[in-house]
């Protein structure tokens, strides 16, 4: 999945060296900007040419082109519309996603959400870090250079000094970084896409036979946690210096836009190149960045080395940011400077295991993003039915006193995420090679009449929707008391605790 005094290339803060907040509540006199400054955080950290890659990996359940396509569009947009009403807690609240999930969690009951959020966060910053030293070191071969050891050494060297040290650094930092990011990935990723298009065949394409109807919802669910899902736990944390007055409807649309318009353009592209060869398909599965890079002239290897790493250190620099902050909300008392140093040892750690020891990339990713996806999708039901309840903004003083009103342990929060945990695992199955520790999932599938393991139905990856769905519909039906409660208490209220500026879309 940013912070300081004012958000976008359009404000003027005043540059820190380090920002000192954590998961404090941004001051009144600090929160400037408008609505639009949040395309360009989200547009940079998901222009990666990543994305192109999902197009090999959603053609990998056997579906057509056009199956393909709705699956990617449908799955971009709706996913990053949750970031969307998330981030309406961050304007309301002015404080991190995961502290604001107090309100709906109890302050000590958020722990949980708060501690999957960093392992998440973590993850993917790993993943992304990972994934840019094996780019480089494929683009190294293409071009005939050295392409061993050292490189993916210095290479890693790099990229984790750009991704910690913005981390470290924090908003102010973060927000220049993602507007450049933004400009120069966005000019290569286009003549990239115009360069692959002679690679492009229509006759195969045309001749992708359909996918059943589970799996196209397999490839939905993985689009969707491979997208906005892997950033709703991060999605107030760019809002969050917005001013109370700043459109709620904007806040909503300008997320959804800067996230969702990259990922849609770039996964339907991925899917034209993977079904247009079968083997750059192949090669994808094993190295995801440095396999799209075989299909260019030698002259414009170095700008796509350019345009891969930044993409996905634009994407890694909010994570590390976010993982950050959860790992505080979690209650971890350290600095925040210090926790995205932490985060940054294990993200190193974690690429070194990926680059020199691990054999598959894509089995073991795969199996990441959905086994915490079902929770994450459980909390993120939860979180956003609770946004949508709420008319007032969130009693800033309260959200760290477990005396207050939103009391220490919410117990029917806690239990939706928990039954939605044990209902989604269930549901998704992870049984290939690189995914052995979580060969337990699917033991729902045959209970439930759905066919086993190896059923139909073993890679439709249900248990991501049916957690998203226990998680809004569990709120929705038995938290609107507590929300009233809550909004509606007597005495002293902070600052700005009065009606949203205009209602929910």
């Amino acid at each position: 999945m940013s912070k300081a005094t004012a958000v976008g290339p359009d404000a003027r803060p005043e540059v820190r060296t380090v920002e000192r907040q954590g998961v404090d509540v941004i001051a009144e006199a600090e929160r400037k900007g408008r609505p639009r400054g949040l395309f360009w955080p989200w547009f940079a950290s998901n222009i990666s040419v990543l994305g192109l890659a999902y197009g090999s990996f959603v053609l990998g359940f056997g579906i057509s082109l056009w199956q393909a396509t709705i699956v990617s569009v449908v799955g971009v947009v709706f996913s990053f519309l949750l970031c969307g009403v998330v981030a309406i807690a961050g304007k309301r609240g002015s404080a991190p996603t995961m502290v604001l999930s107090r309100a709906a969690f109890g302050v000590h009951g958020n722990r949980l959400p708060s501690f999957l959020s960093w392992v998440l966060t973590v993850g993917w910053e790993t993943a992304l870090t990972a994934l840019a030293v094996l780019a480089t070191s494929t683009v190294f071969r293409q071009l005939g250079w050295d392409d061993g050891v050292l490189t993916k050494l210095v290479a890693l060297v790099v990229v984790a000094a750009l991704v910690v040290g913005a981390g470290i650094a924090g908003f102010d930092v973060i927000m220049r970084l993602q507007a450049w990011i933004t400009v120069v990935t966005a000019v290569l990723t286009v003549v990239y896409v115009l360069l692959a298009l002679p690679s492009i065949d229509l006759g195969a394409l045309a001749a992708l036979p359909s996918g059943s109807t589970q799996n196209v919802i397999g490839a939905l669910v993985l689009v969707m946690t491979g997208f906005g899902l892997g950033w709703v736990n991060a999605a107030a944390d760019y809002s969050r210096y917005l001013p109370r007055s700043a459109s709620t409807r904007g806040v909503v649309g300008w997320t959804t836009f800067g996230g969702a318009l990259a990922p849609v353009v770039l996964v339907v592209v991925g899917v034209l190149l993977a079904g247009s060869s079968g083997s750059l398909d192949r090669a994808i599965q094993a190295d995801p960045i440095g396999a799209l890079a075989t299909v260019m002239p030698p002259w414009f290897l170095v700008p796509f080395a350019v345009v891969a790493i930044l993409g996905l250190v634009g994407g890694a620099v909010l994570d590390i940011y976010s993982s950050g902050l959860a790992l505080l909300s979690a209650g971890v008392r350290i600095p925040r400077p210090v926790a995205a140093g932490v985060d940054g040892v294990l993200m190193v750690v974690g690429s070194v295991w990926v680059v020199f020891f691990a054999t598959d990339f894509i089995n073991p990713f795969q199996a990441f993003l959905i086994t915490l996806g079902v929770p994450v999708a459980a909390w993120c039901g939860v979180f956003v039915a609770d946004v949508l309840l709420r008319r007032r903004a969130y009693a800033e003083g309260e959200l760290d006193t477990p005396s207050g009103r939103y009391g220490s342990v919410r117990w029917g929060a806690v239990a939706l995420v928990v039954v939605g945990s044990v209902l989604g695992w269930g549901l998704v199955t992870n049984t290939t090679a690189g995914a052995e520790l979580v060969h337990w999932q699917g033991y729902l599938l045959g209970p439930f009449g759905l066919g086993g393991p190896e059923g139909a139905w073993a890679y439709a990856n249900l248990g991501v929707l049916v957690a998203l769905v226990v998680g809004f519909g569990g709120t929705v039906l038995t938290g609107r008391g507590a929300v009233r409660r809550q909004e509606h208490l007597t005495g002293t209220e902070p600052m700005g605790h009065a009606p949203d500026a205009e209602p929910l879309p």
